[in-house]
Parts: C-alpha cells; sequence; structure tokens
C-alpha cells in the first residue's frame, strides 16, 4: 500500500479512535500496529490465514518490528525521563503542603491595595510555580482553590478571574522545567539545558502580557477588579515600600552572605588552585570583597536606615516567599550553576520541598503517600501513552512518512513563512483535540527535519536566527503552541482542572469564555516568536 493511503487512513482512524474515548496511548499503539502491517504484510488484511509468511509474522522479532522495539526501548530508558516523576512529586508535594498558600498571602500583602492587585498576585505565583516545578495540571488547581474564591469574594469579574487562573496555571509549559521541553528535547536529542535558556525570556515575555493586560483592563474598567475594604493598621503607601525594602535587604543579606561563605570555601580548600580548568565561577578571591560589600550594604539597611523593627515586621510580612525562592534556586541553580544535570536537579528540588516541609512541620506519612500516589498515575499516564506514540511515530517513520510529508510540503510552493504558519495552524488545530505528549512524539518528529531544511534568511520577518538554533527555535514555538491548546475549547485540559475545584454555578461554557482574551494574548506571544526569531537566542553562548 502507497504511503500517501496509508497516512489517510492514519489520520482518519485516529481521529476516529479519540473520537469514541479510547486513551492516546492505545490508540496509538494500534494504529502503530496497522500502519506495519499496510505496509509491510498488507495481505494480512485480505488473506489472515497467510500469518506467518511475510515480513512482520515470519521471523518475529526482525524487521520493522525489532528497530520498533529499539526505538521504545531507547526512549524509555533515558536517563532525563527520570526527571519528570520528580518533578510531578514535587509539585505534588508543593499543592499539598502549605508553601504555596503562605507565598499567595505574602504575594498579596504588597499588591492588595493596588487595582487588580489579586489577580497580578496570581499570575505573579503562577510564575513562581511554574519555575518551582514545571506541572501545568497542578498549578491551575491550586490557583483555583487559593485564589478563586478569593477573586470573588472581592467582587472580581468572573471571566477575568477564570481566565488569570488558568492562562498563567498554564505558564508551566513556557517557563523552565518545562516537562514539555524535557519531552521535545528527548525526542529530537536537542539539548534541554539550551532550549530552557531560550525558553526564558518568551516565558516571561508571556507572562508580563499576561499582567499587563491585567493591569489596563482595571484601570479601564475598574468594576472588574474592586479594590478591598482597608485593614486597620494595615501598612500602605511609602510605609509598605519601606518593609518591603526591608525584606529585599534580608533577603540580600542571605544571598550575600552564601556566596561570600562558598568563595572562602573554595579558596581556603585549594579547590580552585586544584581545579585543572577554570575557577569555579563567582567563587574566587577576587569576589570576597564585592559579596562582603554586599553584606555589609544590607546590615546597613537593615539596622541602620530602615530601623530593627521595620526588619523584623518585613520578614514577618514576606518569610512566605522564602521558601519557593530556595527551591528555585536549587534547581536552576544546581542546572545552570554546573554543579548537576536535569535529573538529578528535579532530585534536589524534591528533596528540598520535603525538607521544608518537615522545618514547617507539615510533612507527614500521609502527604508523602497522596503526594506519591498522584505521581505514581501522572507518571503512568505520561509513559503510557509515550510508548504508544513513540510506536505510531516509529512505525510510520519506517514506512517512509516524514519523507512523504516533507515532500509534500516542500514542494507544495508556499513561501517560508507559509510554510511554518501551515504547521501552526496544524498543532493548534491538534491541541484542541489531542494531549501534548502525543503531539510532541507524532507532529514533531515528521514537522522539524522540514523546518530544518528550509532557508534559515526566510525564518522570521525581524532578524535572522543562527542556524544552530534552529531546533531551539522551533522547540519554544511548539511550546507556545501548547499554551494555547491548554485553553483552547473544546478538550482544553486547563477548563476541566478548573471546573474540577471551582464553585458549582461556574459551568463549563462560563470556564471557556472567560479564555477568549486570553487565548488573543498567548497568540500575540506567538506571533512574536514568528516574526523575531532571534529572540530565543538573546541568552544563548
Amino acid at each position: 500500500m502507497d504511503i500517501g493511503t496509508i497516512s489517510l487512513v492514519l489520520m482518519l482512524g485516529l481521529i476516529l479512535l479519540l473520537a469514541i474515548g479510547m486513551p492516546l496511548g492505545f490508540a496509538s499503539a494500534i494504529l502503530a500496529v496497522g500502519v506495519l502491517v499496510m505496509k509491510f504484510e498488507p495481505q494480512l488484511l485480505t488473506a489472515p490465514w497467510t500469518f506467518g509468511e511475510g515480513i512482520l509474522t515470519g521471523r518475529p522479532g526482525s524487521g520493522p518490528l525489532n528497530i520498533l522495539a529499539q526505538r521504545i526501548y531507547g526512549l524509555l530508558t533515558d536517563y532525563v525521563l527520570i526527571s519528570i516523576p520528580l518533578f510531578i512529586f514535587m509539585a505534588a508535594l508543593l499543592e499539598r503542603s502549605g508553601i504555596a498558600k503562605d507565598m499567595y498571602s505574602s504575594l498579596n500583602v504588597w499588591l492588595n491595595r493596588t487595582r487588580g492587585g489579586i489577580a497580578i498576585v496570581t499570575s505573579i505565583m503562577a510564575v513562581i510555580m511554574a519555575a518551582m516545578s514545571g506541572i501545568i495540571g497542578g498549578e491551575v488547581v491550586l490557583l483555583g482553590l487559593i485564589a478563586l474564591p478569593q477573586m470573588l469574594r472581592l467582587g472580581y469579574n468572573q471571566n477575568l478571574a477564570i481566565g488569570t487562573i488558568c492562562a498563567s496555571g498554564s505558564l508551566g509549559t513556557m517557563i523552565p522545567p518545562s516537562i514539555v521541553l524535557i519531552i521535545y528535547g528527548l525526542i529530537t536529542e536537542t539539548s534541554i539545558k539550551a532550549l530552557f535558556t531560550a525558553s526564558f525570556l518568551p516565558g516571561f515575555m508571556l507572562a508580563s502580557f499576561i499582567i499587563i493586560y491585567i493591569i489596563i483592563r482595571t484601570q479601564l474598567r475598574p468594576e472588574d477588579a474592586p479594590l478591598p475594604e482597608p485593614v486597620e493598621g494595615e501598612p500602605y503607601g511609602l510605609e509598605k515600600a519601606k518593609l518591603f525594602g526591608a525584606f529585599l535587604c534580608v533577603l540580600l543579606a542571605g544571598f550575600a552572605t552564601a556566596l561570600f561563605l562558598r568563595a572562602l570555601f573554595f579558596e581556603l580548600s585549594g579547590q580552585n588552585a586544584a581545579n585543572t580548568g577554570e575557577a569555579f565561577a563567582y567563587g574566587t578571591a577576587d569576589w570576597l570583597p564585592w559579596f562582603g560589600g554586599m553584606v555589609v550594604f544590607a546590615f546597613v539597611m537593615m539596622f541602620g536606615v530602615l530601623g530593627r523593627a521595620r526588619t523584623a515586621l518585613g520578614w514577618k510580612l514576606g518569610k512566605g516567599l522564602v521558601a519557593p525562592i530556595v527551591v528555585i534556586g536549587v534547581v536552576m541553580g544546581s542546572i545552570y550553576g554546573g554543579i548537576t544535570g536535569i535529573t538529578e536537579a528535579a532530585g534536589m528540588g524534591a528533596l528540598a520541598v520535603l525538607i521544608i516541609a518537615i522545618f514547617r512541620g507539615e510533612a507527614s506519612f500521609e502527604l508523602v503517600w497522596d503526594s506519591l500516589m498522584r505521581t505514581l498515575k501522572s507518571t503512568g499516564t505520561i509513559i503510557w501513552v509515550t510508548i504508544g506514540a513513540t510506536a505510531l511515530a516509529g512505525a510510520y517513520t519506517i514506512a517512509g512518512g516524514p519523507t512523504y510529508v516533507a515532500d509534500f510540503i516542500v514542494g507544495s510552493e508556499l513561501p517560508t513563512m507559509g510554510i511554518i504558519l501551515m504547521m501552526m495552524l496544524i498543532l493548534l488545530f491538534m491541541g484542541a483535540f489531542m494531549d501534548w505528549v502525543g503531539i510532541v512524539l507524532l507532529i514533531i518528529p515528521v514537522f522539524l527535519p522540514i523546518v530544518q531544511r528550509l532557508p534559515i534568511e526566510e525564518i522570521g520577518l525581524l532578524g535572522e536566527l543562527n542556524p544552530r538554533h534552529v531546533a531551539i527555535w522551533f522547540g519554544v514555538v511548539f511550546c507556545m503552541n501548547m499554551q494555547v491548546s491548554f485553553l483552547s475549547p473544546p478538550f482544553g485540559p486547563a477548563a476541566f482542572y478548573l471546573k474540577s475545584v471551582a464553585p458549582p454555578h461556574i459551568s463549563l461554557t462560563d470556564i471557556f469564555k472567560g479564555f477568549l482574551p486570553f487565548i488573543g494574548i498567548q497568540l500575540c506571544a506567538l506571533s512574536v516568536l514568528l516574526i523575531w526569531p532571534p529572540i530565543v537566542s538573546l541568552l544563548l553562548p
């Protein structure tokens, strides 16, 4: 059977199986077998009694089946894959402990007298949560439990509250350590550290777009975000700014002291001299006066300028932010400091959250057990989808599908940006009906080789993308597409996550209605990546 017919049968079969409710992992596995049969032993369909006489059934374990098995085995035994359950476990611990709730309370202290402040706090909290774990569903549920009742109680516009929670809660797709980027890196053999670095600016750009929209909307329509009633004795104005400054000085003192002691240790222990390569970054004697000066400056500000009482109150109001900052520092600092890889950083982050929960007196057998069970369920779902989708992608590749699709698209005589826009439409359409795991495993192996064949100077409208960064850029663009898919009807998963914890009077229709302006914001961010591709290269070496 020719590959064009196989491609048509595959597309229709996938739509049909998903429409009748078959899980993506099983649907993909069934279609993988179907593709191999149609390509290498089609007589099984017309004459099943010939079983054992063809390429597939004559010598089991060899030929296409052996190639497929090796592909699946290679993916599932990749060491980086272990980071996924570790990040999920860390997110589960964060959700069930009081760390996230205290973080929300601390952020709320500083912004509660700002128009739209609760919505802004929700977005900032989502960014911090994304930078800690990169899990999307847990963030939406957590924000729905903590922020939604607060915004509805204060009289916030329901659509604004819903859209803010779900759009911000989906930022884990873009902001490192993103599991979407990890899977993309595994599939395409792209540096995951480079993907994390490249996604920083686009991720924070999208978060900034959301916050700017909230500020503009609440200024134009104050009734959408009423200010809460002032509380007696609550600091405001210049005094609140001084308290926040005192809290920042405490953080600066702690951070600078840690860097000072680190550099002192490397010098006194002789590790800098023993290092055959470059000395440890920020760990030489040249940095000791700088770090020492920062410590002295912080203490002078705390006790000489701002005062001991103000510093103590500032610390009390803001200390809920310390634990998340520590976790982010452990995870991202260990990756970009060259201390560990992605997998080890995930393990260190999970351990850090567990230790913080122990010191806070919140650790218990039930907490750990519930987190482990959630990790098992989430990881099991991802692994089964990974097996099925990898089998289907591998079978389609062996049958010559990617070459057929590439020749069809490149031979369509569309301009370069026309081809890329066509891919974006396909990704957005697939994202409305499929899970991102299936899309990255099924679509990316077909699309990425096509993008790499396009003239590099014709990608984008502003600036020119470095040829070494094409796979990285396309990975970030893919993640931005998946951002949109989390809100896209009819199967936008963020809607169902929020519905599970929303008040009964909020229907799925209400939730999807609240998504509309935020989908527009996400498409604007996607447009920036398409118009100005070098944005992903600004932080890359």
